[in-house]
């Protein structure tokens, strides 16, 4: 029987506080523009806020370069309108969650900048620094992930950009201070945590093992014991990898991490053995089924699933998953449907609920992410593997800067995330169509169809279906049309997806009694029918 937590009934929402919204006008997002909108996610029928890292930084990686977990970044504003933040979000029975950047730092933080002065200094070892670069390793972000240091004659490893040095999990003081530094946010009334990379702490450098070293899980076993664990706080892992890798993470049993992001889907669009996210590949529907079902079942009553299709950096999910141009409104509510009433916990990301897409940038200048410009030197100035429209398109599909445009709220100068002033990053267009206001306005917008799916999910009489509910699939040899249903001894619903463009004639498994929600305006109560368009519907039925 699987334990109840407080918060598996919960919906996430995450904000990149970069982009959400600028309350004092300085064309970056700060906690003070969240605080005022904070009626407006409260309105939606979120619970839980996950902020991407709000800590002092250099913003090299736009705050995934920590240079003090104990401080605000000047740029979001003060620890105090934090506390403010936690207070109100309190008051309206929300909570917030922090994203721990535990794999690496920023090299302005004063670790590093010890680390930097001598072989002999205290701090040496809380990096790591070799001789000579070993296995010609490559960062993420391009280039060589060894950087030399003229200072002490050796070089430095960073597994992301030259200023994010990887910390060295093999010096026990690393852990002391990760420790130190969630027990402080926890004690402020932080309920969650997101991990990024965690699947790189237990790295071994001289064997060339990255992710999953050996002591992984042992380190992460001892976070729990000694930080989060005491406070039940909601934990989910950035952890890239398989189901296996998914079930060691989050089987309660390990008492480790309560849920991991599985990126098997959102990864599928790119071609990894080529260039990555700069060869994207079409959508193939029938795996992205295949792996959904793979995680429903492989995680089902052992542990919980983590539900998303965006974040800060993938692309917009309609221009993933859906068709922006032709079935603009039916492709993001069946998006929706397919995904959020999986079991686990839906994550939503910032500007996903009001149907934000990709922006098309005018030049590589237009961008700001540290991965786009890393990429554009190696693949196409240096290697010129790619030509330059070839990486322009693959960035306008995968890119990540796609994600991190401001909000658009309303149809006033900068959508309304600000009074005017030039903003960090380009506003899409498109905002004096696709926005907050106008979506409120609408009955039929993608927005007023969020609030219904959530509150479904919410409605006291399917809430356990859907919460604990067992998930079946049917009609799996079918490309485009996902079936599936969540089942107790109160409720069986049936959800049924049509991810294609063209008509879909089904049979369905179970003779509809009552339909729940729907993105077309009626649904035909026949058992053998032909599905619209990305039709999708859900359904009550007896057996």
């Amino acid at each position: 029987m699987q334990q109840k937590k407080w918060w598996h009934d919960k919906i996430v929402y995450q904000i990149y506080p970069m982009s959400f919204a600028d309350a004092n006008n300085d064309g970056y997002g700060d906690l003070k523009g969240i605080i005022q909108h904070l009626d407006d996610l409260k309105e939606l029928g979120v619970d839980i806020l996950w902020l991407t890292p709000f800590f002092a930084s250099p913003m090299e990686d736009n705050g995934y370069d920590v240079a003090n977990y104990y401080q605000i970044n000047p740029l979001f504003g003060t620890m105090k309108d934090m506390d403010t933040l936690i207070a109100e979000t309190k008051k309206r029975e929300m909570y917030i969650m922090m994203d721990i950047v535990a794999n690496h730092t920023s090299s302005e933080h004063d670790w590093f900048k010890e680390s930097k002065k001598s072989k002999d200094n205290p701090y040496r070892e809380y990096y790591i620094w070799r001789d000579e670069p070993l296995f010609n390793m490559h960062s993420t972000f391009g280039g060589s992930a060894w950087e030399y240091d003229e200072n002490t004659k050796q070089y430095y490893f960073h597994e992301f950009g030259v200023g994010q040095p990887d910390l060295n999990w093999e010096n026990k003081k690393i852990m002391d201070e990760f420790v130190k530094i969630i027990n402080f946010w926890m004690e402020k009334g932080i309920r969650g945590i997101r991990f990024d990379v965690i699947q790189l702490i237990g790295k071994e450098i001289d064997k060339d093992i990255h992710a999953y070293g050996p002591t992984l899980h042992s380190k992460v076993r001892e976070l729990n014991l000694r930080s989060f664990g005491r406070y039940d706080a909601v934990t989910v892992g950035e952890a890239w990898g398989d189901l296996e890798k998914a079930i060691e993470f989050t089987n309660p049993e390990h008492h480790e991490l309560d849920m991991v992001f599985q990126f098997e889907c959102t990864s599928s669009t790119c071609d990894y053995t080529r260039y990555h996210k700069f060869t994207p590949k079409p959508i193939n529907m029938k795996l992205i089924k295949d792996i959904l079902c793979k995680y429903q079942r492989g995680l089902n009553d052992l542990s919980w699933n983590a539900l998303f299709v965006e974040n800060h950096d993938l692309g917009r999910c309609i221009n993933k998953f859906g068709n922006e141009k032709e079935f603009y409104l039916e492709s993001a509510k069946a998006i929706a449907i397919m995904n959020y009433f999986l079991k686990g916990t839906p994550f939503i990301y910032q500007g996903q609920e009001i149907g934000m897409t990709n922006i098309v940038m005018n030049s590589i200048d237009e961008y700001r992410d540290i991965e786009i410009k890393g990429h554009y030197q190696e693949l196409v100035l240096d290697k010129k593997v790619l030509t330059y429209d070839e990486f322009m398109k693959a960035c306008y599909q995968e890119g990540r800067d796609n994600n991190r445009t401001p909000i658009q709220w309303d149809d006033s100068v900068n959508a309304g995330f600000n009074k005017g002033a030039p903003t960090w990053i380009k506003v899409n267009p498109n905002y004096q169509t696709i926005n907050l206001k106008a979506a409120k306005k609408d009955p039929n917008s993608i927005y007023h169809f969020y609030k219904k799916l959530i509150q479904l999910r919410k409605n006291e009489t399917y809430k356990n279906t859907f919460v604990y509910g067992k998930f079946q699939s049917y009609l799996d040899d079918l490309e485009h049309v996902f079936v599936y249903t969540r089942s107790d001894q109160d409720n069986q619903i049936c959800i049924v997806v049509n991810m294609n463009r063209y008509e879909e004639t089904i049979t369905l498994p179970f003779h509809i009694e009552k339909v729940l929600l729907q993105n077309y305006e009626s649904v035909s109560k026949m058992q053998t029918q032909t599905l619209r368009p990305y039709e999708a519907f859900v359904y009550t039925y007896k057996k």
